[in-house]
C-alpha cells in the first residue's frame, strides 16, 4: 500500500505543480480560474488518498468543505465572466 500511496502522492504533486504554474502564468483570467478549480480538485484527491492510506475517515468533512468551496467559486466566476465580453 505504501508504494501505491507514494505514487499517488507524486502524481498529485505533479498535477498541483502544473496547476499552480498555470495560475501564475495563465494568459487569461479564465485560464487562472480553471487552474484554481483543478487545484481544488487535486487537493480533494490528496485528502481522500490520505484518509484511505491512514484508514481513518475523520477527514471527510474537509472534503465536503473543499467541494462546496470549489462549486461556489466556479459558479461565482462563471457568473462574473458571463457578463463580460472579450
Amino acid at each position: 500500500m505504501t508504494g501505491v500511496y507514494l505514487a499517488t502522492v507524486a502524481l498529485l504533486f505533479c498535477g498541483a505543480a502544473a496547476s499552480l504554474y498555470r495560475v501564475a502564468r495563465g494568459p487569461s483570467m479564465l485560464d487562472r480560474a480553471v487552474a484554481l478549480d483543478v487545484f481544488t480538485s487535486l487537493s480533494m484527491c490528496g485528502v481522500g488518498a490520505f484518509a484511505v492510506a491512514r484508514d481513518d475517515y475523520s477527514d471527510l468533512p474537509i472534503l465536503l468543505v473543499l467541494s462546496l468551496l470549489g462549486f461556489v467559486g466556479s459558479v461565482s466566476l462563471a457568473r462574473f465572466f458571463s457578463g463580460r465580453s472579450r
